[in-house]
C-alpha cells in the first residue's frame, strides 16, 4: 500500500490541496496521513497551549470528516510549531512513499521563505509535490460557520438553527467555548460540555469540531477568525437578562471589527442556567 504524508495548516480546505487528495485516492490502495503544524494566536493577552494545540486539532479533526464523507480515510497528528520538524516528526511515524506540502502563495507563505519543500526534499530523498492553494482568490469549496457558546451549547434552538444552516450546502462548524478563567474546575467543565454537544452534533450529521478559546469571547472569536477561513458566525447566549456578552455589546462588536454575518442565537427565557450568567467581555 503506498502511504502518502500531507502536510498542510491554512490551506488544508483549499480546493487543489483536495483534488489532489482525491487523483491520488483515485490510483487505489493508498493510505494518507496528514500533519498539521501548530500555529499561534494573534490576540488576547495569554496565549494557551492547549488553544494553540486544540487549533490544529480542530483541522485535524475537520478535514478528516469531511473526506471521510468522500470515502477517503485519513488518519494523523497535530506537528511541532516549526513546519519542517513536523513533517520530519510525520515521515519518521508514517514512512510515506512521497509527501505533499500545501501552502499558501509564495508572497504570503512563511514555510516558503524558510525553503521548506527543498528542505524535506534533501533531508529525505524522497518525492515531495508542491500544492499551491491561494484561499484569497480562490476560497474554499464548502460553508464554514463560527460557533461561539459555553453554558447554552446544548439549547435545543442552536441545534436546529445550526442543522438549518448545514441543510442550506455543505457546511463545516467550528464551535468555540471562551476558556473560563480563575473559576477552579470550570475548565474541565467547559471541555465536558464542548464534547458532549460534539458528539450531539454529530450524531445530528454535522461535520464539527471545537476548542477551547481565549476568556474574553471576543479573543476567543478573532484568534477563531485568525485561524481558519470561517463565513459567518453564531453567537449562542443566555437570554438578555443573564447574559454578560449582550450586555458588553458582543455581537455588534463582531460585526463592526470583523465584517462577518454573525447571527445571534437567544436561549429561551424559561431554560434554567446550568452556571451562573456569563461573565461580560474583558474588553
Amino acid at each position: 500500500m503506498k502511504t502518502v504524508l500531507v502536510v498542510a495548516n491554512q490551506t488544508m480546505g483549499g480546493a487543489k490541496l483536495l483534488d489532489k487528495i482525491r487523483a491520488e485516492n483515485a490510483g487505489g490502495d493508498v493510505r494518507f496521513a496528514l500533519v498539521v503544524p501548530r500555529n499561534r494566536p494573534a490576540h488576547g493577552r495569554v496565549i494557551y497551549d492547549e488553544a494553540v494545540r486544540n487549533a490544529a486539532e480542530v483541522r485535524l479533526s475537520l478535514a478528516g470528516q469531511f473526506l471521510t464523507q468522500e470515502g477517503i480515510a485519513i488518519e494523523g497528528e497535530v506537528g511541532d510549531e516549526d513546519p519542517f520538524t513536523a513533517a520530519m516528526d510525520g515521515i519518521a511515524l508514517y514512512e510515506p512513499d512521497e509527501v505533499i506540502v500545501s501552502t499558501l502563495p509564495r508572497t504570503s507563505s512563511g514555510w516558503l521563505r524558510r525553503d521548506l519543500v527543498e528542505r524535506i526534499r534533501e533531508a529525505t530523498g524522497l518525492p515531495v509535490e508542491h500544492v499551491v492553494v491561494d484561499l484569497e482568490h480562490e476560497g474554499i469549496p464548502f460553508h464554514v460557520t463560527l460557533v461561539l457558546a459555553n453554558q447554552t451549547m446544548s439549547e435545543a434552538g442552536l441545534l436546529e438553527r445550526l442543522k438549518a444552516k448545514a441543510a442550506e450546502g455543505a457546511t463545516l462548524f467550528v464551535v468555540v467555548v471562551p476558556q473560563p478563567h480563575g473559576q477552579g474546575d470550570a475548565a474541565p467543565a467547559a471541555r465536558a460540555r464542548l464534547n458532549a454537544t460534539l458528539r450531539r452534533f454529530r450524531e445530528e450529521g454535522l461535520v464539527c469540531a471545537g476548542m477551547i478559546g481565549d476568556p474574553d469571547p471576543y479573543d476567543a472569536a478573532r484568534n477563531a477568525l485568525e485561524s481558519f477561513r470561517v463565513n459567518d458566525v453564531v453567537v449562542s447566549t443566555l437570554p438578555t437578562t443573564r447574559s454578560g456578552w449582550l450586555r458588553a455589546d458582543l455581537v455588534e462588536r463582531l460585526r463592526e471589527d470583523t465584517g462577518k454575518p454573525v447571527e445571534h442565537v437567544e436561549a429561551a427565557e424559561e431554560a434554567e442556567p446550568a452556571e451562573p450568567a456569563e461573565p461580560a467581555a474583558t474588553q
